[in-house]
């Protein structure tokens, strides 16, 4: 028995130094006097990653990989011989002079080879610690040097530190592209790559089709895309020969990567320890509004809108027909054109994912007021933006039609389109003339909404949030009243024009059964509208709620469907307008301390004359 576990322990302390000697012995170097055969491996000096031999899935051929070596099952990260693949498990890697890494078979012959035209005097192959493969002469670690590497040849899958773009001295283009199959690495039909037509942008597409755009890049990041992890840097370099992105590490620790599936779908995945798991940092694209120039030109898409896509204020479908019938490809245009000769303007439109730039020119140095007359002096040019949102400066210009644009909830952007001149007083939209509404002080509705604290909101619609506010002293009303204020969303689709409407609609209106318009609030990017407070909400979250509608007998509702036609009445044929609501539905009927109904939300409302019957609409609207 004593004899037994001495054996057991012997046992024991053997196969620990036997993995101290086969740690110890690793090595990250192939010179041309060595050659790794199936089984072997190269491991990078801090162990972080590993190349060998490996059979993707169920597939019985061999390639020649990268993965990480301490992440347990880790995907492989790049493919040496990806349309290649050996047969059998007798494959050499080996260099040799004066400068090539080859791939032979069990016949010695060349399957695969780095190409490279460049010699050394002693060529080594390395695996560094970041991932990447290079041939170089031994002891010259200057990457510029560098004879080969696999950071110019991407598989699927893109690491920190590499150079994602196109160098047309060099003639190195280095796109993504997804593997055919899981069990087969050869690229696939869909690609990923760096544009540097016009102003650099990033593509995904499947074949010839584009169905993905990273909008141009920002000083900060590619337009319409999310703002990449804190514990990277992130920069575009840009040179008469060269056009590329590049990510690297801050915290060295952190195990990162991003891939392109066979679906199209980029994913950056972050290493877990605690969890031992990768976890999905973000995806692109992110949802439908993602999907390339959806909405046709000048149509944006919301992805919180049913439809998602609508024409940019001031423009309408091109084609309203197939647009009712939701195909937007025909996108929209100006409703009032073009007159360069007798001057048009710049309107600003905000929180935009910037359009396609392919078609675009750009100048690093001019103010945005200078862009603004460079733009001007050329009848072509239809939009400019400022280019580098970071340092402030530099102009984008547009010479055509702007499609892929999509209203961003955060990190959108500003741009300014080309319209008539005609349309500046409709965009500005905003005046108070001729309407006698009160305007009350920015300062003072923050102060009361505690700066629009969510404490204070009582709900959101596609115009905005509303705030309830105790009014305390402003001159125009009583102290202690109490108002709702509703605030125009930065994201929301309802614009200046819906704002001026529901202003022009309901200013002079007054009907016991129409809820009242107090007064508005128009400051910098602000814009508000007031009203009477309604303490009982709206008629939605009593007639849907199970325990809320037994409060309502037959009588009570009776009183409500009365008021509702009353205020109809009146708007269809009392008033000085003939307006229709077109959006009227129970979220949008107040009740106020009593329980009468009022009318709300005039932000899609039409007015006619007073003999008027009939009209079309140019556009999708209300519920």
């Amino acid at each position: 028995m004593e004899k037994s576990i001495k054996d057991v322990a012997f046992l024991l302390l053997l196969s620990f130094l036997l993995s101290i000697l086969k740690s110890s012995t690793a090595i990250d170097i192939i010179t041309t006097t060595q050659i790794l055969r199936d089984g072997s491996t190269l491991v990078s000096s801090g162990g972080t990653f590993e190349l060998g031999f490996f059979s993707p899935g169920n597939s019985k051929n061999r390639y020649v990989g990268i993965w990480y070596k301490k992440v347990p099952n880790s995907a492989v990260l790049w493919v040496f011989n990806r349309e290649i693949p050996l047969i059998s498990t007798s494959g050499m890697l080996k260099v040799i002079e004066p400068g090539h890494l080859v791939l032979m078979n069990d016949t010695k012959n060349v399957v695969c080879t780095s190409n490279t035209s460049r010699i050394a005097q002693t060529p080594i192959v390395q695996l560094l610690e970041s991932g990447n493969l290079v041939l170089k002469e031994a002891n010259d670690d200057n990457a510029e040097n560098f004879l080969w590497q696999s950071f110019d040849h991407l598989s699927d899958t893109y690491l920190p530190g590499t150079n994602f773009g196109r160098n047309s001295a060099t003639g190195v283009e280095n796109p993504l592209s997804s593997w055919t199959s899981n069990e087969d690495p050869a690229p696939g039909d869909i690609i990923c790559y760096l544009d540097p037509t016009g102003y650099p942008q990033a593509f995904i597409k499947r074949g010839a089709v584009t169905i993905y755009r990273m909008g141009p890049w920002n000083g900060f990041r590619f337009s319409g895309a999310p703002n990449v992890s804190p514990t990277f840097t992130n920069k575009l370099f840009m040179n008469k020969s060269t056009s590329y992105y590049r990510e690297d590490s801050i915290d060295k620790s952190v195990i990162s990567r991003a891939t392109l599936n066979q679906s199209g779908v980029i994913q950056r995945w972050v290493w877990v320890d605690q969890t031992r798991g990768w976890v999905i940092f973000l995806t692109l694209p992110t949802d439908n509004c993602d999907t390339y120039k959806l909405c046709g030109a000048y149509g944006t898409c919301y992805i919180g809108n049913s439809p998602a896509c609508g024409c940019l204020s001031r423009f309408v479908p091109k084609d309203t027909e197939s647009w009712i019938k939701g195909d937007w490809s025909n996108g929209c245009i100006r409703r009032t054109p073009l007159n360069c000769q007798k001057g048009d303007v710049f309107l600003k439109y905000s929180n935009i994912k910037l359009p396609d730039s392919q078609y675009s020119t750009f100048n690093e140095s001019m103010t945005l007021g200078e862009c603004k007359v460079e733009c001007l002096k050329d009848c072509s040019c239809t939009a400019y933006a400022q280019l580098d949102i970071n340092r402030k400066s530099g102009c984008l210009f547009w010479f055509r039609d702007l499609i892929d644009i999509r209203a961003m909830s955060s990190a959108g952007q500003d741009i300014y389109i080309r319209m008539a001149s005609s349309e500046l007083g409709s965009h500005r939209g905003s005046s108070n003339k001729h309407l006698d509404l009160p305007l009350f002080d920015l300062t003072t509705i923050s102060n009361a909404t505690n700066r629009f604290s969510i404490d204070n909101k009582l709900g959101e619609g596609g115009f905005g949030p509303v705030y309830k506010v105790k009014v305390h002293k402003d001159g125009m009303l009583e102290e202690g009243q109490d108002i709702a204020v509703k605030r125009l969303s930065k994201t929301s689709m309802q614009g200046i024009d819906e704002f001026k409407n529901e202003v022009i609609c309901i200013a002079k209106l007054q009907h016991r059964n129409l809820v009242r318009l107090l007064g508005c609030c128009i400051q910098g990017e602000e814009k508000m509208l007031i009203y009477e407070y309604m303490p009982n909400k709206s008629l939605d979250l009593i007639i849907f709620d199970q325990t809320k509608s037994r409060l309502l007998d037959w009588h009570k509702r009776l009183h409500i469907v009365n008021g509702i036609a009353r205020g109809l009445m009146y708007l269809h044929q009392d008033s000085r307008l003939r307006i229709i609501h077109r959006d009227l539905k129970a979220s949008n009927i107040l009740l106020d301390a009593n329980m009468n109904p009022k009318i709300s939300d005039f932000g899609i409302a039409r007015s006619f004359g007073g003999n008027e019957i009939e009209d079309k609409t140019n556009r999708v609207v209300g519920t």
